[in-house]
């Protein structure tokens, strides 16, 4: 691979990751605040799940835009550009929002924005890579590097004595100066034109490959194991904190051990095992990581095996995520890889993390005390075994029902 479509297609998965990972490990923890101090907004467990189920809602729409357009009428470049830059927008507006409800709908406008840039990203990079299943972790690495760097520069800012906006959403401001730097880079990528298919609904297309059994349960275990990631997103930084295992200042660092966890798993591990091992063992090892972590949640302690715990969730995505999105684009016919990475991008990105959000917002406030000495305590106990069943569910039935590691490719 030439060294500067390496270096390009990296600096955009650096990017594309380090503006989501400005935000989504920590909002929450400002969303909900600490009674007890009187700090960040006070929202109630279900409302933070409203918000955080507002990017989900996105990618479902998602792939009826971005894939569409990029598929059909306008360069994948341009399209990340313009929403790239036109999100910053949104998410500077977001960041001194208070209320719940102009809070909802600018994160709404910024989730629409920036929603069909997850799968466009991928199905640009895959369109220039000669070998996908050799070169895309270690290109896909950079996202979780970026989304590393966002946070240790997160908890730097907090640290040093630089202006504070701990309490007016500085993640949202970090993300600002990133997407605006994810824009401007996105106007140097490699030129990736429409596919200009026959077909006008290359997103039909690739539902049709839900027609074969073993792609349909790969999808709907992926479904299902992704609505008990949100526990993660939502929980992990408001858990650590009010256990005392970090502190607010520090947990955007703590938590990116997950990514470093992540960065061995592209860079070392999934090169190395991918080939040997196939599709299915490698989806299988990232599908067992995750009750394993919550499983050690739900004990919470000693405190550094909480936090080792984290690695988990960087193997998990390793595992489990970009395998299949190798998967999906192995079985995807080139004029519709933009709209089946979209496909993905809507049951798991999409439905299976709007309804888990919604649902982990309602864990959350069902053991949140709401009355007596203990008010405003949660029973992380509980809250975090919910995710654990669920998960070795979901192991136990992909170990059972996932043979093939291949489909026949369905033409648009």
């Amino acid at each position: 691979m030439p060294f500067s479509l390496r270096l390009r297609l990296s600096a955009m998965m650096f990017l594309q990751y380090a503006i989501w990972g400005a935000w989504a490990p920590v909002l929450s923890e400002y969303l909900l605040g600490d009674p007890s101090q009187q700090a960040g907004l006070g929202f109630t467990g279900q409302q933070v799940g409203h918000i955080y189920a507002l990017l989900p809602i996105a990618c479902i729409i998602s792939p009826f835009i971005g894939g569409q357009i990029a598929d059909r009428w306008v360069p994948t470049q341009w399209f990340l550009a313009a929403a790239h830059l036109l999100a910053a927008g949104a998410l500077y507006m977001l960041a001194f929002q208070t209320a719940f409800p102009p809070f909802a709908l600018w994160m709404l406008i910024y989730a629409l924005l920036y929603a069909p840039t997850l799968a466009l990203t991928n199905s640009l990079a895959f369109h220039h890579l000669r070998n996908a299943e050799k070169d895309f972790g270690g290109i896909r690495v950079f996202g979780t590097l970026g989304w590393i760097v966002a946070g240790l520069a997160l908890a730097a800012w907090r640290h040093s004595s630089l202006p504070k906006f701990v309490d007016t959403s500085d993640c949202l401001l970090l993300a600002v100066g990133a997407s605006v730097v994810m824009g401007l880079i996105a106007l140097t990528l490699p030129h990736t034109p429409p596919s200009k298919s026959e077909n006008p609904w290359a997103f039909l297309a690739a539902v049709k490959l839900l027609g074969n059994r073993q792609f349909l349960i790969f999808m709907l275990i992926s479904f299902v194991v992704v609505t008990e990631l949100q526990f993660y997103y939502l929980l992990t930084a408001p858990f650590l904190v009010s256990t005392n295992i970090t502190t607010q200042q520090s947990v955007s660092a703590v938590m990116t051990t997950a990514q470093w966890a992540e960065v061995l798993g592209l860079a070392v591990l999934l090169p190395l095992l991918l080939p040997r091992l196939g599709v299915r063992n490698c989806l299988a090892i990232g599908v067992i990581a995750w009750p394993i972590r919550y499983l050690i949640f739900a004990l919470g302690k000693p405190a550094l095996l909480v936090i080792a715990s984290l690695a988990m969730h960087g193997l998990g995505y390793t595992f489990f995520f970009v395998v299949g999105q190798v998967y999906v684009n192995s079985v995807a016919t080139s004029d519709i890889r933009a709209s089946a990475q979209s496909l993905l991008t809507l049951i798991t990105l999409g439905v299976g993390n709007f309804l888990g959000a919604e649902f982990t917002g309602w864990i959350k406030d069902h053991f949140t005390a709401t009355t007596g000495a203990a008010a405003g305590a949660t029973n992380w106990t509980s809250v975090f075994l919910v995710p654990c069943a669920l998960t070795v569910t979901c192991a136990i039935a992909f170990l059972l029902f996932f043979r093939e590691t291949k489909v026949a490719k369905v033409a648009a």
